[in-house]
């Protein structure tokens, strides 16, 4: 908050967004404080652009629960993914990619660290499937781990009827076959060291 004093290129004055289709409304917050904390806002509300002055900006590309999230985490630094596993890995997976496009790098790691946290056997698949969408090779690397090691109870929660990318799950037939031909490998060594 101390970048907030003293610089006169910040602007003065609040915004309301109107968020997605339905414009839904987030009334009053502080241009300044977004400007600094975030510099897509500070080059949308730097001088020369028109919402510099504007009162409302529209924001389409998201939801309300997540974009309140992001407003929220800007204005309090507190993060909010809301209640239940299922819930909380959705809004990491949506809140990091408006912390990618916003420009709020802390957020976004905080988001991937909420989403390596989230794997269980009901978000595995969605997250492995999301994970290889965005690129996210930690994560893709965590989630076929995970799916390899409690497949059962992935199996159990539904994760394979979830499974809707076909390169997806064509990486994890290749490392189901990879644990079997393991597994033949390491009975062959058990008979050869009985023999």
């Amino acid at each position: 908050m101390k970048k907030t004093r003293g610089d006169a290129s910040l602007p003065e004055g609040k915004v309301t967004f109107l968020v997605g289709d339905d414009e839904e409304r987030i009334e009053h917050v502080s241009k300044c404080v977004l400007c600094v904390r975030s510099v897509f806002f500070r080059t949308m509300f730097g001088i020369g652009m028109k919402e510099r002055d504007a009162a409302e900006v529209t924001v389409l590309e998201t939801d309300l629960a997540t974009f309140t999230a992001l407003i929220d985490y800007l204005c309090t630094d507190q993060l909010d993914l809301g209640e239940g596993e299922g819930e909380q890995a959705r809004r990491a997976l949506v809140l990091r990619q408006l912390a990618q496009k916003y420009q709020v790098p802390r957020l976004e790691l905080l988001c991937a660290q909420a989403l390596q946290e989230s794997v269980a056997p009901a978000t595995a698949v969605p997250l492995l499937e999301a994970a290889h969408a965005t690129g996210d090779g930690r994560l893709l690397a965590q989630c076929r781990r995970f799916v390899a090691d409690h497949a059962a109870e992935v199996r159990a929660s539904g994760g394979v009827e979830q499974l809707r990318d076909l390169g997806v799950a064509k990486g994890l037939l290749g490392d189901a076959l990879d644990q079997v031909a393991e597994l033949k490998g390491a009975m062959r060594a058990l008979r050869v060291a009985k023999d």
